[in-house]
């Protein structure tokens, strides 16, 4: 078996979600022009008996005058290396959006520079470099962010114009994603000279149906296939059809949460097309607004919301194709039917069957009441299996600054844009390290407490209440990467390793491995300093997803000066406000930066080795950097965001050196915010869980590793029944591996 959640780009799998309602809209739809009399006309009667939606429903008409798609070698239909839905969906699904790079790009359609994003608001928004000024103004965002992901699907639509072009519309829409912002701006660089040698293919329009909470329940895309033409509305003689068909298959297969429905009052975003529907969407029993949308005016807490929608397993089919139905026994993982459970229960090799990883799912499961027991006021809502991240972000007014490394929200008016690997840090003025932690509203981080802790801390409860944080505050999201190294250097090395003596230290050099995400939130890094005020500190952030031009960087943050400045030369300091100066030696935080593999890396040795959220087994390079850990054979400490994800860890590190990990335990500085999981109901959390590594002994040592995780119980020969819920007898077996 093998998951992906907590270690995928969210967009991924909204740019899945959106692909497959595509897919099956087309394919039901028929032929592009089909007149009204066919299959559209026989659901009227059934869409009339549905139950009504209170919410109003909104169809926006969404032109695209300036970017077209490029594909790039391999993403084209027809036998090759091409990108189908199993790259995508299958065996070795792709984690990151840079993973896509090579098969898609995007093309200006206009003559003047790509530069000109921000002469008018509207083509700002159709661009794909342009992140999105503001909430108001998301359908044209999600235009050009539908187009990212539909590189996914190039191979798998039958109309090779229409579908491809769907796929990338379904890839990369709905909300304008600034983590898919950030990777659109980085990727035009990365792909030229990989265009197609095909003319671009142009997405004059995107039809998209929302109700007025930003819940999408349906997507067409008008494809011109050539560049040139532009304007939306030369392809779009047969609108009032397909947004007809569009309407009816919104209402009786909606793509986001619920079941099939249908609303009071519709509303159409373009006056020509609801001239053209007012004959006809009353045959519904849906009312017509009077008038059309003439301005995009959505309510203040608007926002395009996280689909719920869950995958099967073993085929991959949504839930709104089929009845999705957890394992009877583990009831983690979900399954459309019998036949995809009896498949999955009998994979080749034993160890990746759901046969022998059932029982240990089940006391994964176990642990989900344990993992959501927080003290925050919010716990119940972020812990749910239904959390809204977008939502819960937006009412607060979360949707700036590193707030927008954590969804896929379009950046608030003003606010300024730090794209991921750009040394946000950098960007500061003024005196605050926790500017970019901000909001909309009042400080999120109080003044630092006058005198240094006095106690350890062990808990959220106890460092929210030194801190003068409110259990109402979120900060615990993003503060969970400098409380978890905390934790490590005050709890878990002292016990793990006592001889080391660390405490007592006044310098620690320590190595943050496979820094992506991390390095992108390094100011709250500076915590540290309030936390271990008398420690002066080195943290390197090392790994190949780091940007480039920000290799041998360095920088410092001290708390010994009023205000925040930048300084010449090869290193860069930075003065966070302190309060108070500290008596003796100053200490600081040192900030490196090496974007290569941990095991190129050149230097002296690290006191401590730190990755979050690791995943040895989904990146080829933990095979070399494990055995140079090993070489070093330093305290080595990971957090993952599942159990499951540590037993792959352990099996990976046996693998890779012959050691193991220590049984991994709960990490009270986890992050409260419940991570998406398409194709199962496992609890994850990012930083949920920790252990460190256990080194093979020293040829002669005669000692041996501590053991790893305990291997599964005994399971049933028979794969359990779907309408069943026993729990299956155990039974030994091997090691699990990562099945590649």
């Amino acid at each position: 078996m093998e998951f992906v959640s907590g270690y995928r780009d969210e967009f991924l799998d909204f740019a899945a979600l959106l692909f497959g309602w595509f897919r099956k809209f087309v394919a039901e739809r028929g032929a592009v022009g089909t007149s009204l009399e066919g299959r559209w006309w026989q659901l009227e009667a059934q869409i009339r008996r549905l139950p009504q939606d209170p919410a109003l429903w909104v169809l926006h008409v969404l032109p695209n005058r300036s970017v077209g798609i490029s594909l790039g070698q391999g993403a084209e239909p027809g036998p090759g290396p091409g990108l189908g839905s199993a790259r995508l969906l299958g065996d070795d699904p792709p984690l990151h959006l840079r993973d896509l790079s090579p098969y898609v790009s995007f093309v200006s359609l206009e003559d003047g520079e790509e530069g000109e994003e921000e002469e008018e608001e509207d083509e700002e928004e159709e661009k794909r470099e342009e992140g999105g000024a503001g909430t108001e103004k998301v359908e044209p965002e999600e235009d050009r962010e539908l187009a990212p992901s539909s590189r996914e699907s190039p191979q798998e639509t039958n109309p090779p114009g229409e579908s491809e072009e769907a796929d990338r519309e379904a890839g990369g829409g709905k909300d304008g994603c600034p983590e898919d912002r950030v990777e659109n701006e980085t990727r035009p660089q990365k792909t030229k000279g990989q265009r197609s040698e095909a003319a671009p293919l142009h997405l004059s329009c995107l039809l998209l149906v929302t109700d007025e909470h930003g819940t999408i329940l349906g997507i067409d895309l008008l494809v011109d296939g050539a560049q040139g033409t532009a304007s939306w509305g030369s392809g779009t003689e047969n609108l009032a059809p397909r947004a007809y068909a569009l309407l009816c298959h919104s209402m009786a297969c909606p793509m986001g949460s619920g079941d099939p429905r249908k609303p009071q009052q519709l509303t159409v975003g373009d006056a020509r097309l609801h001239r053209e529907l007012e004959s006809l969407v009353p045959r519904l029993g849906v009312k017509l607004a009077k008038t059309p949308m003439r301005t995009w005016g959505p309510r203040p807490g608007f926002t395009f919301a996280s689909l719920r929608a869950r995958t099967c397993h073993v085929c991959h089919r949504h839930s709104f194709e089929v009845k999705l139905t957890p394992c009877p026994q583990c009831s983690a993982v979900l399954y459309c039917g019998e036949a995809c459970l009896r498949a999955d229960w009998r994979r080749c090799p034993d160890d990746v069957s759901h046969r022998f990883w059932c029982p240990r799912l089940a006391t994964f499961m176990d642990r989900a009441g344990e993992l959501a027991a927080l003290p925050f006021t919010y716990t119940a809502e972020v812990t749910s299996e239904t959390f809204n991240k977008e939502a819960f972000l937006a009412s607060r007014g979360l949707t700036r600054g590193y707030w927008t490394q954590l969804s896929m929200l379009i950046p608030g008016p003003g606010s300024s844009r730090h794209p991921r690997g750009h040394m946000p840090s950098l960007s500061l003025r003024g005196g605050d390290p926790y500017q970019l932690l901000q909001g909309d509203g009042p400080a999120l981080m109080p003044p630092v407490p006058p005198d240094p802790p006095r106690a350890l801390f062990g808990s959220w409860q106890d460092y929210y209440t030194w801190r003068g944080l409110s259990l109402d505050s979120p900060t615990a999201v993003l503060l969970t990467y400098p409380l978890t190294v905390y934790y490590v250097i005050t709890h878990l090395v002292p016990q793990s390793f006592p001889e080391l003596n660390i405490q007592n230290k006044q310098s620690l050099k320590i190595h943050v491995v496979e820094a992506g995400k991390e390095f992108d939130l390094v100011m709250v890094f500076w915590e540290l300093l309030v936390l271990l005020p008398h420690v002066a500190l080195e943290l390197q952030f090392v790994g190949d997803g780091l940007p480039p031009e920000s290799d041998q960087q360095h920088f410092t943050l001290q708390r010994d000066g009023p205000e925040v400045s930048v300084r010449p030369g090869s290193g860069i300091s930075a003065r966070p406000s302190s309060g108070t100066k500290e008596k003796g030696a100053r200490r600081d935080l040192q900030i490196k930066v090496s974007a290569r593999p941990y095991h190129l890396l050149q230097g002296p040795k690290p006191d401590l080795v730190i990755g979050f959220n690791s995943g040895f087994g989904l990146k080829d390079t933990w095979l070399s950097s494990l055995p140079r850990l090993q070489s070093l054979r330093v305290p080595a400490f990971f957090t993952e965001s599942s159990e499951y994800g540590c037993v792959m860890d352990d099996q990976t590190m046996a693998v890779a050196t012959g050691g193991g990990t220590s049984p991994p335990q709960p990490n009270p500085f986890r992050s409260p915010f419940r991570l998406r999981a398409a194709d199962n109901c496992m609890p994850w959390y990012c930083n949920a869980f920790i252990f460190h590594l256990v080194y093979k002994p020293a040829q002669g040592s005669g000692t041996r590793p501590a053991p790893g995780p305990p291997p599964p119980s005994p399971t049933p020969s028979a794969p359990p029944a779907l309408t069943r819920r026993r729990r299956g007898e155990k039974k030994p077996g091997r090691g699990a591996r990562r099945r590649r």
